[in-house]
């Protein structure tokens, strides 16, 4: 017999064949006739199959009959036409495997329709839920997207490491890496004396890998990193984590207009095969999370993204006639409310917004020749605002040192990054992307915690 998954059972060409299949008991219907329904679910599909097993099982009456939601099974048989509402086949069974049970009392899943917030408690259980099946198998896709649309465009993938001395964005919310013992710290004049910790200085979880794909960029050309981030911020909203994952492409020769285009081919084309190749839960989704997730992609997709500069959005928001919770004023940064405004009502349409104000932007942006704007840019789409962050970076070494005079840093921190504009310094450009705020936007789930498999947040790292 064949071993294939519920998914592939699922489907007509599977009919006739004698197959195994594997999984768990989601329920089980008792007839009259003298044979029970069973349905079975392994994590390959949204949809169930159904599992006919007769009371000539040898084990019919001593463990068919008592399956519960959650117990585990082997099931053979064949593939057979099912006459069910909604399933194209069914699988009769010739024999029925339980390796392992499950208290029916005691399984918190199967009680009642338990909230989100709730089932993050259950993080050991939540995937076993349709919901959290569902957003599994599409973070799958976008992964496997990502990776897709940066190997077709010729990047090449760079693992950067998750722990840094360097601070990519000055906002010093870091989680430190030491092996300092809490209790007996080395002091040297009052202070505690990190030359003696194990890397010889302080050391943090990255915030972001993009200083050092720029490093790869600026010798291979095109890199992209796909990989965990940190913010030891102490937040507690439902668009925060204290860890994310992050892509960031770096491109050499790359000018803000290129990036901007290599952004929107991106998105698009994310978006577009978590539509083509998870069709099942993407419905699932749009009937019970929230009824505009697919036309919304659908309309990104075959959408033109409006590009506006900084100046021109506050001009249009100031002149909007709307009152804003946040007010607008150049120089300040727009807020979730400016961005929805933009996408939603005014443009009706993703926005590209760029040329933002220097003194609100990182030091790795490059200056435009007004000296008051830096080349950066933010991809804004409907329901969330920003969804990617990103610039040209500053090339010229002169002016680098200066942005960086500007922020307090600390020169000699940043040596190896200065000196990539020593030799053979090249414009470039880059972006970030976090998987987890796609992932959302894509699925209409409502709190980030809920779209990566093991939230970490202000006191919670359980699992």
């Amino acid at each position: 017999m064949d071993k294939i998954s519920v998914a592939a059972a699922r489907q007509a060409e599977a009919i006739g064949r004698q197959v195994t299949l594997q999984g768990w008991i989601r329920t089980r219907r008792d007839s009259k006739g003298g044979f029970s329904f069973l349905e079975l679910n392994d994590g390959s599909s949204q949809g169930n199959i159904q599992v006919i097993a007769d009371a000539s099982l040898a084990n019919y009456e001593s463990e068919i009959k008592h399956l519960s939601a959650a117990c585990s099974v082997t099931v053979r048989g064949e593939v057979k036409p099912s006459g069910g509402k909604g399933q194209a086949t069914e699988v009769l069974a010739s024999e029925v495997i339980v390796h392992g049970w499950a208290d029916a009392e005691n399984y918190p899943l199967q009680k009642k329709q338990h909230s989100f917030e709730k089932l993050r408690e259950w993080a050991h259980l939540r995937p076993r839920t349709n919901t959290f099946g569902a957003i599994a198998r599409v973070r799958n896709c976008v992964s496997r997207s990502i990776h897709n649309f940066f190997q077709e465009e010729g990047f090449l993938y760079i693992h950067t490491p998750i722990i840094t001395a360097s601070d990519c964005e000055g906002a010093g919310a870091m989680f430190r890496v030491s092996t300092i013992d809490p209790a007996k710290p080395p002091l040297k004049e009052g202070q505690i004396d990190y030359t003696q910790d194990f890397f010889g200085r302080p050391a943090y979880l990255t915030v972001s890998g993009q200083l050092n794909a720029e490093i790869f960029a600026c010798a291979l050309g095109k890199v992209y990193t796909f990989g965990p981030t940190f913010r030891a911020e102490n937040s507690n909203t439902s668009r925060h984590l204290a860890e994310f994952w992050m892509i960031e492409p770096e491109m050499a020769f790359y000018e803000l207009t290129d990036n901007m285009d290599l952004a929107e081919r991106f998105l698009k084309r994310v978006f577009r095969d978590a539509l083509d190749q998870c069709g099942e839960d993407m419905q699932f989704f749009n009937d019970r999370i929230d009824d505009t997730v697919i036309s919304t992609l659908d309309a990104i997709i075959t959408s033109s993204f409006e590009r506006v500069s900084y100046t021109d959005a506050i001009d249009i928001l100031a002149k909007s006639g709307r009152k804003f919770e946040f007010p607008v004023a150049w120089g300040t940064d727009l807020q979730a409310e400016h961005e929805r405004f933009l996408t939603e009502e005014h443009f009706k349409r993703p926005v590209v917004l760029y040329n933002y104000p220097r003194s609100i932007k990182p030091f790795y942006m490059r200056v435009n020749d007004d000296e008051k704007t830096v080349r950066a840019m933010d991809v804004l789409v409907p329901k969330v605002g920003e969804i990617i962050g990103g610039s040209q970076r500053e090339e010229r070494l002169d002016v680098l040192q200066t942005r960086m005079d500007e922020q307090h840093l600390k020169a000699a921190d940043y040596w190896w990054y200065t000196e990539l504009r020593r030799y053979g310094t090249v414009p470039h450009s880059g972006f970030g992307l976090g998987l987890e705020r796609v992932i959302q936007f894509i699925t209409g789930m409502q709190n980030i915690r809920d779209v990566i498999p093991f939230p970490r947040t202000p006191g919670n790292a359980e699992f």
